[in-house]
């Protein structure tokens, strides 16, 4: 109790201090941190999580450390007795998590590596050895059980254990982009609705801190310890103990305090996009509860709440999604009321008894959020940021609402000055920047000319096999493009027909500004003639079989243009030169195209070649590469594909040129500045 009371007296340079130690200690615990398996071929453990996908089954062990664990399985039945909480014997091989490939786009080892999982285990036998015995397990089996029966089991899955898998993807994007998807994370807004509820209810009782106490615990529980639920429940605690030990500790300490507690408690939380979404935007909210507090209408003082909270997140989002929605400001007045007092409450309520009214209000909700999600006039895209602008951005965020604290208002010019030179950033970038994306088994290239003067992507790879068709288009084109600050694609040139370079195209042009579409010569096939539709209820331009194309007197020249029996001879071949260096992209183009294209033209060397059908023997002839003699030579290529590309005569008729390989070397980046060439790669 002695030590207690002399909290009364904390300074903030203490608790400064203290919150230096947890960062200290976060750092080397980041820097040692080492996993505890190594090539385990038997593993044990209690099931913490699962998911079931068609037949792939997916468990979150905890086990000597968490660990992912996938298994096919060929009869539901396998798996039908397996719970929460059981312990399980699993056969099978460990398999590192893959990084990122790709420049700028999301790096799920790195999260998974933040959640404490440094691998995933290939499962080819499953053995229960003991059920579930945990009384904390079987309240989550039955709440699932529960949740599996009702209709609106999407939010119900969302609201009570923090799980988002139901709702369907372009309902979660627009969320997203409306910048209100902090609404279906649980968090501060649910644990004070929930006690707030719970006081009421109890609201005579002397244990009703208490009873509150053990429903947010188990809270906590259901949603798997997610960050923000987990800042939320300290705070509350704090705030409980600040007040019942009369401590007066001002708010904002308890905030600072809250920090140090949950880095000592897991030093990887400072990593997760989630938990600083909740702790900026309230420890902002309350650090500026005057400036909220200038007002008694409540909505001017919504409107001042939500500005707030755009600032407080606006680096976050910048530096995530690569782009702000204006529009977010005022949706955020619009669904914090309409989810917090209507949807949440009557999600919860449905648990209990059916509410038919509930499937309406979802109806609403959805329906409403896509409209907006389309409306793109007030979404800016904005470049990824360095740490140094990053830090700025905060000190000028600061720096503005400290001086409205004090009636002043010639803080937020340096606001909007800063957010004019992020925003115009990419317009003072000098240097052409050359990509060849990471697509697996197929085929898609980026070029930006300098000072955001025009956008090129030729192909957008294709994956048929894969589940989520639009992943390269949605997390790699056009994540790359936004991540640079650019919002249009000037030409999406095609090569040719087939899927594994055009299978993408529709997802780009109905997520992303198209402006002009180039096909190759030859009839359209079934794909193209989809994609045209598209266009043509899109009013895009489109053309087949041109021979050149100015962008910014930078010039493409389109080398193939005989129409030939299959899509491969018909493929583009383009040649241009930028800031001094010469390109040519091959497509599918086979030997026939190659000796046509040699005996038409006198081909200088050639700087960047973008290997013809990912290295097959149909392509790259010993006659064609020794007369073009390319200094570097890029194949994109799946790993371990079942054609066997690149293949190794085409490997030896490269052998003067410099390789790379997406399979080996991830994308490749070609960055000329000031006519020097600078090589980057993200390697596997």
């Amino acid at each position: 109790m002695h030590c207690l009371k002399k909290l009364r007296h904390i300074s903030l340079y203490k608790i400064l201090f203290i919150l230096l130690i947890a960062f200290v200690y976060a750092t080397i615990y980041a820097i040692n941190y080492k996993s505890k398996f190594s090539n385990e071929t038997k593993i044990y453990g209690y099931i913490d999580n699962y998911s079931i996908e068609d037949s792939k089954l997916t468990i979150e062990l905890n086990s000597k450390e968490k660990i992912i664990c996938i298994y096919y399985f060929k009869d539901i039945k396998e798996i039908n007795k397996l719970k929460l909480g059981d312990y399980i014997k699993l056969d099978g091989n460990l398999k590192p998590i893959k990084i990122s490939t790709n420049f700028n786009t999301f790096d799920y080892k790195e999260y998974l590596q933040h959640n404490k999982i440094n691998y995933y285990f290939n499962v080819t036998n499953i053995k229960k050895i003991k059920n579930n015995n945990k009384y904390m397990y079987k309240l989550k089996n039955f709440i699932i059980d529960r949740i599996n029966e009702d209709d609106n089991k999407d939010y119900l899955y969302t609201f009570i254990l923090g799980e988002k898998k139901y709702i369907s993807k372009n309902v979660l994007e627009s969320y997203k982009t409306n910048g209100i998807s902090h609404l279906f994370a649980i968090s501060g807004m649910h644990i004070s609705l929930i006690t707030l509820l719970i006081y009421k209810i109890f609201n005579k009782s002397k244990y009703k801190e208490m009873i509150v106490a053990i429903i947010i615990l188990i809270y906590i529980f259901l949603a798997n310890f997610s960050p923000s639920i987990m800042r939320a429940g300290i705070f509350f605690f704090l705030l409980i103990l600040n007040k019942k030990l009369k401590l007066g500790i001002p708010n904002v300490y308890l905030m600072l305090i809250l920090l140090s507690i949950c880095i000592f408690i897991d030093p990887f939380i400072i990593y997760k996009i989630g938990f600083q979404y909740s702790y900026l935007i309230s420890f902002t909210l309350i650090l500026f509860q005057n400036v909220i507090n200038i007002t008694n209408n409540k909505l001017k003082k919504a409107f001042i709440i939500s500005i707030i909270s755009f600032l407080a997140s606006l680096p976050i989002t910048a530096n995530n999604f690569y782009q702000v929605n204006l529009l977010s400001i005022i949706l955020n007045i619009i669904y914090i009321p309409y989810v917090s007092t209507i949807v949440f409450p009557l999600t919860i309520l449905d648990f209990f008894i059916p509410i038919p009214i509930l499937k309406y209000v979802l109806l609403i909700l959805e329906k409403s959020s896509v409209y907006f999600s389309q409306i793109k006039m007030f979404i800016i895209p904005l470049s990824k940021l360095s740490i140094i602008l990053f830090i700025v951005y905060y000190m000028i965020i600061f720096y503005s609402l400290y001086q409205i604290r004090l009636k002043k208002h010639y803080g937020f010019l340096l606001l909007m000055i800063i957010f004019l030179i992020h925003f115009l950033i990419p317009y003072f970038d000098m240097s052409s920047k050359i990509v060849f994306f990471d697509v697996e088994q197929g085929d898609s290239s980026f070029i930006k000319l300098p000072n955001n003067k025009g956008c090129i992507v030729i192909d957008t790879g294709g994956n048929i096999l894969k589940k989520d068709k639009s992943y390269i288009a949605s997390n790699i084109i056009i994540n790359y493009i936004k991540s640079i600050g650019m919002n249009k694609i000037n030409y999406l040139i095609l090569t040719h027909g087939d899927f594994d370079h055009m299978g993408e195209a529709i997802n780009l042009v109905n997520n992303f500004k198209v402006e002009k579409v180039i096909f190759n010569c030859g009839n359209y096939n079934e794909l193209e003639k989809e994609l045209i539709k598209v266009l043509d209820k899109k009013n895009i331009k489109y053309y087949s079989c041109i021979k050149e194309l100015n962008i910014d007197n930078n010039k493409l020249y389109f080398l193939q243009t005989i129409e030939y029996n299959n899509e491969n001879d018909n493929s583009n071949v383009i040649y241009t030169e930028l800031n001094g260096y010469r390109f040519i992209f091959m497509g599918d183009a086979s030997v026939t195209t190659e000796k046509e294209i040699l005996s038409k033209y006198n081909l200088p060397d050639i700087d960047i070649l973008k290997v013809g059908h990912h290295g097959s023997k149909t392509s790259s002839g010993k006659e064609f590469i020794d007369e073009i003699n390319p200094k570097y030579s890029i194949i994109s290529v799946g790993k371990n594909n079942r054609y066997g590309h690149p293949n190794k005569e085409v490997l030896d008729n490269l052998n003067e040129s410099k390789i790379y390989r997406t399979d080996e070397d991830g994308s490749i980046m070609f960055k000329i500045k000031n006519n020097k060439l600078k090589i980057e790669t993200c390697n596997p």
